[in-house]
């Protein structure tokens, strides 16, 4: 399921679906459908919304990926259910997996298909235990693991359980007589009325890092575990080194330039033709995108700079993320939780405080302390949505 805003995620999403998010430097969507191929999940459909169109551009017919991909539209928002009702027909065979196309994983999927088809349910959930589930639908389940009880994102005091749905299902076609047309949502219309009419719904424990992109927390996190997954160090093509230090796990594509007395530790993923000046410390848990400069006595800590990013001298980014073809110039602090949007401007001496969000095409004059959002009427301005 692809077809979310991400309204949450800007101004990240303006330009992308959150499915094309970078972790890595490629898209998350593409990780996705690579570790469904690994699990034998060879057929796939793909329903869009959003942008859509830039999803199915990315990934064509899947083969390069080895699977086959198919794409079912949405003129028009028809919730998670009815998003899956929208694609009825290429899902009347046999049972299948449900998954959204934001979610980073690494459970096992396979196990989670055999487990609903040994149950006599419609519907299987993917649950898992979290510390904070209030954000979340919730359930109960009996020793058989049938769900008794389901709440979706509920208040104080009515928090009855920490097993949170990860909104991965696998479904019977018999699910389809219980979607009514229209819009319609697995959470707050199908399994109410299921457990109403006393139909069996099960739920799978899941086990392993599981997150979806929701927000730039939850992306923060999941681009950390991703790079505590690399092995080793791989570098794909010519690098150059003027006395700079490498140390841990890290990816650095072709073409990339370090400058004396540097250091990258890892882990870390560096794009193509990036090129990283004197005295610059990177990392750890940080990606750079292809095209990027960082200057002179800078530092780039744990945070998520995409393409065409120059980065002045004497500035500090710690876990920040930085859109495409944006400047940040010298002396600058971005603190903790920045998000800037694409071709925004940060001139000389600016402080931006935590947690603050820079819509794209800004400028932010030399000197400024930035304490709160700074958004551009030319985009949309809510993030508060899905």
């Amino acid at each position: 399921m692809c077809g979310g805003v991400g309204t949450r995620l800007r101004p990240l999403t303006f330009e992308r679906p959150k499915s094309n998010i970078p972790l890595l430097n490629k898209p998350s969507i593409e990780h996705l459908v690579e570790q469904l191929s690994a699990k034998g999940f060879d057929d796939i459909v793909i329903t869009l919304g959003y942008l859509g169109e830039k999803i199915e551009e990315y990934l064509g017919d899947g083969s390069i990926f080895g699977v086959s991909i198919k794409y079912v539209y949405e003129k028009k928002r028809l919730g998670t259910a009815g998003s899956v009702r929208n694609a009825k027909k290429y899902l009347e065979d046999a049972p299948f997996l449900v998954v959204g196309g934001d979610h980073v994983l690494d459970l096992n999927l396979r196990e989670f298909y055999h487990f609903h088809k040994q149950c006599d349910g419609i519907i299987t959930v993917g649950l898992i235990p979290i510390d904070d589930p209030k954000e979340y639908g919730i359930a109960s389940i009996d020793v058989s693991n049938r769900i008794t009880r389901f709440r979706e994102k509920p208040p104080p005091g009515q928090i009855f359980s920490n097993l949170a749905s990860t909104g991965i299902y696998v479904c019977d076609p018999e699910m389809f007589d219980w979607i009514p047309e229209g819009r319609y949502d697995f959470a707050k219309g199908l399994f109410p009325a299921l457990l109403r009419a006393n139909e069996p719904i099960y739920g799978w424990l899941a086990r392993g890092p599981w997150t979806d992109l929701g927000n730039p927390r939850d992306y923060r996190a999941a681009s950390k575990w991703m790079l505590e997954n690399l092995q080793g160090t791989e570098i794909a093509g010519h690098l150059r080194l003027e006395g700079a230090r490498l140390m841990g796990p890290m990816v650095l594509k072709h073409n990339v330039s370090l400058g004396s007395n540097s250091a990258i530790i890892g882990p870390v993923v560096i794009g193509e033709n990036t090129k990283i000046g004197a005295n610059v410390l990177i990392g750890p848990y940080t990606t750079i995108g292809e095209n990027c400069e960082i200057q002179d006595n800078s530092q780039v800590l744990s945070s998520y700079v995409y393409k065409g990013i120059r980065i002045g001298s004497n500035t500090s980014v710690c876990g920040a993320i930085i859109d495409n073809d944006t400047i940040i110039g010298n002396k600058c602090t971005l603190e903790n939780g920045t998000v800037i949007g694409p071709r925004v401007k940060v001139q000389d001496k600016v402080t931006i405080h935590s947690d603050v969000l820079i819509w794209p095409e800004v400028l932010i004059e030399s000197g400024k302390e930035i304490r709160k959002d700074v958004l551009n009427k030319a985009f949309e301005t809510s993030t508060t949505s899905s």
